[in-house]
């Protein structure tokens, strides 16, 4: 007895264990099978290097026509041709080619005047590399709010969609037109030239970084002309403006003072932009397009700068970057100082790190006051630097006049005007060199 109620419980277990097993593995099956019957339909679905062109239409009257050019940008070809703000397309491209709907409204339609589709808000046709076109027909906006009503021309169903996806597709000429008023691509610029009233000055670009070549061969602050190429590549129009004050902006700039003409150069050529000052703040006239433009204060004060103001007043390219080696001779006093990996050596002792590095950032520190044209005298100080490897060697020459110091690169005719302070300051910070301590004895 016993073993045939055992050998019954063993079949009722294995029953069970039968049963679960079937649930856990087709119950999932059957939720995404729910799931899948839940989800809303795509409206669409489209490979965007597929779509060639788009036209949207909206109830007011208002179109806007896009397609790609020779290159396979995107341009606006009506209502007036002018070029495209690509990131703005793409976004617009992302929404269309996988729209989703929120939910299924209607199988059949059968009265799309009550979805607001006989007449609908917006229209956008979709034109693929084929020549066959998709046209979306975008409704009333559904009672909640939240959405709007949609449907694909030749399609018998009717969609709502999300009221951002609406926003998504929305645009006019003015949304998704370029905005920039200078269209080169900034990281290949090879050319800037600044022209005002007073000064000339162009900047060229190598594979060591910027150069000022007018009005005669100078160091660059590599940061101050990146910063107006910065400022220049940012230049944009304002789309808010009405053609009232299309009339108004092209009066103030007539009326303005010139502030100064930039040319930038890259290899597709040369582009020119002009920025005056007016009472109410600056605007700015491009040879790239049509018009002229309100343009920030940032631009228009960044325009208006000096030579010296461009100029490297640093009196070493150190940058971050340790020195290899360094030699100064301050009048009967002699240093001489190579590095290797984290120590310092001079005649063949370690020197002290804490008495060291206040030595070399002084020497990272050394910067013109000014620049001046003459004064410069029989040096007292000279110091050469070898950084990067070996790859760079440079020396200054630092005389006195009077109450002040004034520097030379060796080879070079600029002069730099020195704080009596730092030179007081790298003076001390040598004479403060001193040999590491000697390993203490056990």
């Amino acid at each position: 007895m016993k073993s045939r109620g055992l050998m019954i419980a063993t079949a009722v277990l294995a029953a069970l264990a039968g049963t679960l097993y079937w649930s856990n593995h087709h119950k999932p099956a059957d939720n995404a099978a729910k799931i899948s019957a839940d989800a809303p339909p795509k409206i669409l679905t489209l490979q965007q290097g597929d779509i060639a062109a788009i036209d949207i239409k909206k109830k007011s009257g208002e179109e806007v026509a896009l397609a790609k050019d020779g290159a396979g940008k995107w341009e606006i070809t009506g209502p007036k041709r002018a070029g495209a703000d690509q990131d703005a397309v793409s976004s617009m491209l992302s929404t269309l080619s996988s729209l989703s709907s929120d939910r299924l409204i209607e199988e059949k339609a059968s009265n799309l005047g009550q979805y607001g589709l006989t007449e609908p808000t917006l229209q956008v046709s979709i034109t693929g590399k084929d020549a066959k076109t998709q046209k979306l027909l975008v409704g009333d906006d559904t009672p909640t709010g939240g959405g709007a009503y949609a449907k694909l021309e030749g399609d018998p169903r009717v969609f709502s969609i999300a009221s951002y996806t609406k926003s998504g597709l929305d645009k006019s000429a003015k949304d998704l037109r370029d905005k920039r008023l200078l269209t080169v691509e900034s990281e290949k610029i090879s050319r800037v030239e600044l022209i005002s009233k007073k000064q000339d000055i162009e900047f060229g670009r190598n594979k060591d970084g910027w150069q000022i070549l007018k009005p005669k061969p100078l160091r660059a602050d590599a940061f101050q002309v990146e910063e107006l190429v910065r400022n220049l590549k940012d230049a944009k129009m304002d789309v808010s403006v009405s053609n009232a004050d299309e009339k108004k902006t092209a009066s103030a700039f007539a009326a303005g003072s010139p502030i100064a003409t930039a040319k930038v150069t890259d290899e597709s050529g040369t582009q020119e932009l002009q920025v005056r000052k007016s009472k109410d703040g600056y605007y700015a006239k491009s040879s790239a397009i049509e018009g002229v433009y309100k343009v920030s204060d940032e631009l228009g004060q960044g325009l208006n700068k000096s030579l010296d103001d461009f100029r490297n007043k640093k009196l070493f390219d150190l940058g971050f970057s340790d020195p290899n080696k360094i030699e100064m001779h301050d009048g009967p006093k002699a240093y001489f100082l190579t590095r290797s990996g984290d120590d310092w050596w001079s005649d063949g002792k370690k020197m002290d790190t804490s008495s060291l590095l206040p030595f070399v950032e002084n020497i990272r520190d050394l910067s013109a006051s000014k620049f001046g044209e003459s004064g410069f005298t029989t040096p007292m100080l000279d110091l050469t630097v070898t950084s990067n490897d070996g790859k760079r060697v440079e020396k200054v020459l630092i005389s006195k006049d009077g109450d002040s110091y004034i520097a030379r690169r060796e080879n070079e005719p600029s002069l730099y005007e020195l704080d009596p302070k730092t030179v007081a300051g790298l003076q001390t910070s040598a004479a403060e060199l001193k040999p590491a301590a000697s390993p203490s004895k056990k």
